[in-house]
């Protein structure tokens, strides 16, 4: 029988084991950052205590977090606190506001169509374009925060839903039901986003030609084709859910973040392509946040990640998809370490360092994938799940997502801070012809913005409250898959401890260019 005191010995062991792993910290150089730290404490100190850390938290939740009358199979809709902003006086009528969403959409493809003009008739010079640095900095590291933290903004922003409403505002009917030639095949899932979001980071991780101007143009041109034509082909809603990389990108970011756009109105959810219908709430579906009207929707501020436990059965493109973007985001981060550098270096004279970086790349979302699936099969033996280790990596996918989180903003950090000021100077004279619009075009970096002793305990902080608000997510996935009478704990063990393993391991990944 297994009983409280197994499971603390169990938890120690795996405390144990992941920080162990992970102790033979060596330096490697920085990814967007020039200085040095020394650690206060020897580094494998922090592994042992953020290890620990993540654990004790297992036993707190476990032990204050118990099974509720709604949890299990049978439970209904999901209670957290939520607040209508759309009710609310002056807020409510100005997001309600359709003149304010023309705006908004009129200012964010402006922004579009300047990158890309930018990158055709701007300047060669990376620095002096302003296409590279709001692409590869501003918007791709911004645009992650933001959904993070206040919700999916990218849906109203996207300029390729926006462009696409125009064109079928001036060429079509924009008021009656889209009428694609295609139905979209739904065996493919989120497979075309996913296959397109690799594209992207082999660009940002391994082709070096992607940070020049014409050609980054021309990858945005490209990218623009293909959404577009998919939006055409199969519906606006269909391919931005399965399509469109960054819509189901950010839009799984959202779910952590303090607000939602939920569809009070369920009768529009039969008519949607998705299966918000067989969910017990519609919450962040666009297309039934569309339709629904002005009193069928609400968009609600609510308690920080509680969204990403309200789905229970995750798409496997979207499971797949979540795996992807945490296995690349690590990958790019362990690209800094000298352990990889050393590696590279050893083959790079025969095949090249861009095959070894681009199989590396491909190899990372793999190995990760054959680890969940094999902590799940753990889950699935010690929990008794009547599901597979598919079914039940499904499941908890989810409950990743604070991670990846935390290691975007812990990795991207000083990205952002420092280099992103490159945009100042740039919103002067974006094309590098040396204007000075605004008067910013001789502004110069403040490298000092930050130290690395901030980027440090940020980067710390970051990584273990991912993994703790990981660990809850797990927990009240678990207790509401358990069996009745099941303990829900003792399932969560293999999870734990894959948990664990990836606090240690992210906090070494982290650690490297600011201990060089």
């Amino acid at each position: 029988m297994i009983t409280p005191s197994k499971i603390t010995k169990a938890i120690l062991a795996l405390s144990a084991i992941a920080a162990t792993l992970a102790l033979g910290a060596s330096p490697a150089y920085a990814h967007a950052f020039g200085q040095r730290y020394d650690l206060p404490i020897p580094l494998g100190y922090f592994l042992i205590g953020a290890v620990a850390t993540v654990a004790l938290s297992f036993a707190v939740i476990g032990l204050f977090v118990q099974r509720r009358a709604e949890d299990g199979a049978a439970a209904d809709a999901v209670e957290y606190p939520r607040y209508d902003l759309l009710r609310a006086p002056v807020v409510g009528r100005a997001m309600g506001s359709r003149a304010l969403y023309g705006v908004v959409g009129a200012l964010s493809f402006a922004v579009f169509a300047l990158t890309i003009i930018a990158g055709f008739v701007g300047t060669d010079k990376v620095l002096d374009n302003v296409s590279p640095t709001f692409v590869w900095i501003i918007w791709w590291v911004g645009m992650g925060y933001i959904a993070a933290l206040a919700g999916n903004l990218w849906a109203y922003l996207n300029p390729w839903k926006v462009s696409f409403e125009l064109w079928r505002a001036v060429f079509g009917d924009a008021d009656k039901p889209e009428n694609p030639p295609f139905r979209y095949p739904e065996w493919m899932g989120a497979l075309p986003a996913a296959a397109l979001f690799f594209v992207f980071v082999w660009a940002e991780n391994v082709y070096a030609g992607a940070s020049r101007p014409f050609t980054l143009s021309v990858i945005v041109l490209v990218y623009s084709l293909i959404t577009w034509g998919g939006m055409a082909l199969f519906g606006k809603h269909v391919w931005l859910r399965n399509g469109e990389a960054f819509a189901v990108l950010f839009g799984i970011f959202s779910r952590f973040s303090v607000t939602e756009a939920r569809t009070t109105n369920r009768a529009v959810c039969r008519d949607c392509a998705s299966d918000c219908a067989a969910e017990t709430d519609c919450v962040d579906c666009h297309d039934c946040f569309e339709r629904a009207g002005a009193d069928g929707r609400e968009f609600n501020l609510r308690p920080p990640a509680v969204g990403l436990a309200l789905q229970r059965r995750v798409p496997l493109g979207a499971a797949a998809f979540v795996v992807l973007a945490l296995a690349t985001v690590t990958f790019d981060g362990f690209q800094d370490t000298q352990t990889w550098e050393r590696f590279r270096s050893s083959l790079a004279t025969s095949v090249g360092v861009d095959a070894v970086d681009t199989v590396g790349l491909a190899l990372a979302p793999l190995a990760f994938a054959a680890m969940y699936l094999a902590f799940c099969l753990g889950v699935k033996k010690a929990s008794g799940d009547g599901e597979s280790a598919v079914g039940v990596a499904r499941g908890f996918v989810f409950s990743l997502v604070p991670i990846a989180l935390a290691y975007h903003l812990a990795h991207f950090l000083t990205l952002l801070l420092i280099e992103g000021q490159l945009i100042i100077p740039l919103l002067s004279d974006p094309f590098g012809y040396g204007w000075d619009i605004f008067g910013t075009a001789g502004y110069i970096i403040n490298t000092d913005i930050i130290s690395a002793r901030a980027v440090w305990f940020i980067s710390l902080a970051a990584i273990v409250g991912g993994h703790v608000a990981s660990v809850y997510l797990a927990h009240r996935i678990a207790l509401r898959r358990a069996p009745a009478g099941a303990n829900a704990a003792v399932g969560q063990l293999p999870m734990l401890g894959l948990m664990l393993l990836y606090t240690a391991s992210s906090l070494w990944i982290i650690a490297q260019p600011l201990t060089a």
